[in-house]
């Protein structure tokens, strides 16, 4: 089990822990203790002596127990006699191979009160060393109901001695866990009033042994362990002539008053760019907190600044503090002087003059710093924000401030953005997110049906509604970035990212594409600066969902990240038709894929798309005119053959423009700066980057208005926003077979619901919720199917695993399908079937044994149900519909119609894959386009309807009228499915197939020819 092991990997491990060794001593801290009268710290209490005393056990009772990245990584513990023990007769020892991470903890029990360490100054325990260099984390436990629901709070020393030695670490040594928390933190102080234990992480990547003895509490606290001084900021900006106002504060852990006094000492420092007596007016003095003061009590010191008319960029002001009695602030705040009067800076210039003119001022180390984009959870200090001129940070899946609310999104937001204010041009952060289906890393937001769900409505006003309403609820956040829309042609529903493509056929992605404007606007960015608008991503470029079976080499992967195969042709109409429609749209930034390319007959075999030139440079920004940014992957460059100069080197000259680099932003700017310098990367390809990013954050009002408005926070998860993820759902829902007309079902019916995705929210959202690789469960708000389906007004009765009698019901609804994953985690062989669980399978068997049934399938690709088709009378392709259940109850119960079409073939066997419309081969379980209706009318008529259809249709084709061209195919449609029924034969599918493609390319003549075909076949 987890429990408080690191979510990261080793070496990042090693990237956030304090460089510092704990201390070293003999106990001199400890004061003689007097006979007579013994204060609790003067006799250092035993945490653990290891004879004993505590069990190996895990919460709710007290106990040692150990934890792992896998099966493997838990170390192996044992109470071991040794006669060298510094402390009794036994030690905890025990041997590790970790490849992941692991450990071990000591938790007291839930069930009793949590121990009181705020007399003491420290902890110190006895470690035998191995002196092999390695850093060995120690973590402590701090509030909270218990220690799997606490603040953790971490450092770390160093094994480079041997034999017995004690560590001492002082609490003051302990700093917050910002990469992971069990439940969010609780006040983000180390309170040490209600300790719940200790954990010690081992060293990964080298097999070794252990021994720890003694651990203990020592010394008397000192007041800075519970005191201490924060000013309101790190950064103060002021326009030229005003006044910073610093508010320093002091505060005590429990909010009781100082017992001591407080002293901070403050004055004005010459180590900034401003100049004392010519920017602004040296100050100093020092503020006194008398013994007795308040906890929360402020004092202000004010720094003038001075006026001298002349045009300036950005001056900085470091106000140096020296604090006694109390823990000083982690940093030294700056006042900064507002840059001023450039030309830049003036809002009513053309955007391409302002880009020119704030080019023109900087710095090769500010272009680099411009071009690297960081993991917020990844800085070593946000300090770095303005020592590295960053352009950019994001969140990756799951990255989530604490807590997870809309108002801690646009604090942790401005908070960052605030720091690149102490920048020379104070040039603003871009923030991105993953908002794929919504603002899907944000409890509460508004979770839209994934995208293949939303290729299945071929409602291309509904693509853009459900891009508008993530669009407004992210910038609401504060985030003007959204790595959405993927536009990848899924060919093989095998690869563990085929639900995030609209459907297998490009015609169908590209009238998807409205999506783009939901989330930008105009295509001429003229809306970017609107407070309900983002920038949006057109990825992966190019040919993601081309990759053949079995050609991944990263981990596990089977087909996520592999190499896509394919002729010129092939690509230019498969491929790379989407991304030209994105272009003409407006798109602001574009993705490359992890893939490779592999241009048959073009002599270079398979390259990664991250260094393919000819693509990124000549067909994307030269052929295509794309005039936005290029933005690598998560860590891609890292995949490129040779060192990491040639990594930064090729991938830039490739046409990358922002490099996604969550851990290394601080190698990232320095190798790129001296690849410039030696010639190796043009400085006019560097300004080129630099340009495009400019750009964007132009038109994005970012210099205008660099931080959060949340005036659109209230609409998050609103029930108007709701209403759209709720259409969406209902138009997603694909009914496949509906034999009797079973569905939809009727509210006097007693129906029986069983399933594992019935009542399950994280399920039906899928991967990307929340987290990366989503999860089961109440992980978000939200309505699940069964839950829908009362508030339909529906006679209900739920048995997840149909365990419940049968008897009595007029119908069966078994919901069945996947569970979440993302990337290539879900790739089919790495952990994944397209078979249905056994669980799933005995439950569709039992209901439908006992009665009428229909099964609804929740999943993100095909499931194969060959085998139990005859059994089932009515089966929906409910693909992963997100928060809004009640939009499936909808079409279940006749709110609206069935009016969803597959957006992907559905195969009879895996055998078959890819297997995608256009094959020459063509015979699946239901062919691309398949989707039954419910409460319309079917057209009659034969042939002879048919070919008047067709002439209709060839008519409006010539005409233009397009919504009349598609209406009249839609009734041809209609009257096929209806002669073929459940007897779809191979010369029914495919005619069928091709019909709905060429419908999407606005041939609606020939697409009712091609249903007349299938219509004959059936």
């Amino acid at each position: 089990m987890r429990r408080t092991a690191l979510l990261v990997s080793a070496a990042l491990l090693t990237a956030l822990l304090p460089l510092t060794a704990a201390a070293t001593a003999s106990g001199a801290e400890d004061p003689a203790p007097s006979p007579t009268a013994l204060k609790a710290w003067e006799v250092p209490p035993p945490v653990d002596r290891f004879e004993g005393e505590v069990p190996f056990a895990s919460q709710p009772a007290e106990g040692i127990f150990t934890w792992g990245s896998d099966a493997d990584d838990p170390p192996a513990l044992q109470l071991t006699a040794r006669s060298d023990a510094p402390e009794g007769a036994k030690v905890l020892a025990g041997g590790y191979d970790i490849s992941g991470y692991g450990g071990f903890t000591h938790d007291f029990a839930a069930g009793e009160p949590a121990h009181d360490w705020s007399a003491h100054r420290g902890i110190r325990f006895w470690w035998d060393g191995q002196d092999n260099g390695k850093k060995i984390a120690f973590e402590i436990k701090d509030g909270g109901a218990h220690g799997e629901a606490s603040e953790l709070w971490t450092t770390s020393f160093t094994d480079d001695f041997t034999g017995w030695k004690q560590i001492e670490i002082p609490f003051t040594d302990f700093t917050y866990r910002t990469d992971y928390q069990p439940v969010g933190g609780i006040d983000h102080v180390l309170g040490l009033t209600q300790m719940w234990g200790y954990a010690v992480t081992l060293p990964a990547g080298v097999k070794g042994h252990f021994a720890l003895d003694g651990v203990e509490l020592y010394g008397k606290a000192d007041q800075s362990l519970r005191a201490s001084v924060t000013t309101d900021a790190s950064v103060y900006p002021v326009g030229e002539g005003g006044t910073a106002k610093v508010r320093v504060t002091v505060a005590t852990t429990g909010s009781q008053p100082v017992d001591d006094p407080v002293t901070v000492t403050y004055a004005t420092t010459t180590d900034g760019t401003a100049g004392p007596g010519k920017d602004y007016t040296p100050v100093s003095g020092t503020l006194t907190f008398p013994a007795g003061t308040a906890s929360g009590t402020a004092q202000t010191i004010e720094v003038p600044t001075l006026k001298d008319r002349a045009a300036e960029s950005a001056e900085t002001i470091p106000l140096k503090l020296t604090v006694t009695g109390a823990k000083a602030p982690a940093e030294t705040p700056q006042v900064v002087v507002d840059a001023h009067g450039l030309p830049y800076l003036d809002a009513g210039l053309p955007v391409r003059k302002r880009v020119a003119d704030l080019l023109g001022r900087m710095s090769l180390a500010e272009k680099a710093g411009q071009m690297t984009q960081a993991e917020r959870g990844a800085l070593t200090n946000q300090g770095d924000i303005a020592a590295y001129a960053l352009g950019s940070l994001l969140s990756g899946g799951g990255s989530t401030p604490t807590p997870n609310t809309p108002e801690a999104w646009a604090k942790m937001i401005d908070g960052f953005q605030l720091r690149a204010q102490a920048t020379r041009f104070q040039i603003p952060l871009i923030y991105g997110v993953d908002a794929v289906h919504g603002h899907n890393n944000l409890v509460g937001a508004t979770v839209m049906p994934h995208n293949i769900g939303i290729g299945a409505t071929r409602d291309p006003g509904l693509a853009e509604k459900t891009g508008a309403v993530t669009a407004a609820e992210v910038r609401a956040t504060g985030i003007p970035w959204d790595f959405a829309p993927c536009l990848c042609v899924s060919r093989d529903e095998r690869w563990g990212r085929s639900y995030e493509s609209f459907g297998e056929d490009p015609a169908l992605v590209e009238s998807m594409e409205t999506v783009v404007q939901g989330l930008q606007g105009r295509a001429d960015g003229k809306d970017l600066s609107r407070d309900d608008k983002v920038l949006a991503t057109a990825k992966h470029f190019v040919g993601d969902g081309g990759t053949e079976y079995g050609s991944s080499t990263t981990g596990t992967y089977k087909i996520d990240q592999g190499v896509t195969k394919v002729t010129r042709q092939q690509l230019e109409a498969v491929h790379l038709a989407p991304f030209r429609t994105a272009v003409d749209r407006g798109i602001g930034t574009v993705m490359p894929s992890y893939s490779s390319l592999d241009v048959l007959g073009d002599g270079q075999g398979p390259v990664k798309m991250h260094a393919r030139a000819d693509m990124i440079n000549g067909v994307l920004k030269d052929r295509m005119g794309f005039d936005g940014f290029v933005i690598s992957d998560w860590n891609a460059i890292d995949q490129l053959p040779g060192d990491y100069a040639s990594h930064v080197r090729t991938s830039v000259n490739a046409g990358l423009d922002m490099m996604m680099v969550p851990y290394t932003y601080k190698d990232f700017t320095g190798t790129l700066t001296d690849e410039v310098k030696a010639g190796r990367i043009s400085e006019r390809r560097i300004d080129d980057a630099v340009s495009r990013i400019l750009t964007q954050k132009f038109r994005l009002g970012l210099f205008e208005h660099p931080y959060a408005d949340t005036s659109g926070a209230a609409a998050i998860g609103s029930a108007a926003h709701r209403a759209v993820a709720r259409q969406a759902a209902a138009e997603s829902q694909v009914l496949l077979k509906n034999t009797g007309g079973l569905l939809p079902l009727k509210k006097s019916e007693k129906v029986y619901v069983a399933g594992s995705n019935a009542d399950d929210i994280g399920n039906q959202a899928g991967g990307w919720t929340v987290t990366w690789q989503g999860s089961s469960g109440n992980i978000t708000q939200g309505t699940t199917i069964v839950q829908g389906m009362r508030e339909a007004g529906g006679d209900v009765t739920y048995s997840k695993d149909a365990s419940a009698p049968t008897g009595g019901y007029d119908v069966g609804v078994v919901v069945v399908g996947e569970t979440p994953y993302a990337e290539g985690v879900g790739d089919i062989g790495n952990g994944h079937s397209l078979q249905l669980s056994a669980a799933d399978r005995a439950a569709v068997d039992k209901v439908c044994a006992a009665m009428k049934c229909a099964v609804l399938i929740v999943s993100g690709r095909p499931q194969l149900v060959g085998d139990r088709l005859g059994t089932i009378d009515a089966l929906v392709a409910s693909w992963l519909p997100g928060t809004e259940g009640e939009g499936v109850a909808d079409v279940l119960y006749g709110r609206r119609p069935f009016t969803g079409q597959l957006p992907v073939t559905w195969p009879r066997s895996e055998s078959q894959l890819p297997i995608n419309v256009g094959d020459s081969s063509y015979d699946p379980q239901f062919p691309y386009g398949w989707g039954l209706t419910t409460l319309t009318h079917v057209p009659q008529g034969g042939t002879a309807t048919l070919r008047a259809l067709a002439l209709a249709a060839t008519a409006a084709e010539r005409a233009g009228a397009d919504r009349a061209g598609r209406e009249l195919v839609a009734k041809a449609r209609l009257i096929v499915q209806q002669k073929a029924g459940e007897r779809i034969t191979q010369a029914v599918a495919k005619p069928f197939a091709d019909a709905d493609h060429l419908l999407l390319a606005g041939r609606y003549g020939e697409a009712v020819q091609k249903l007349t075909q299938a219509y004959r076949a059936a």
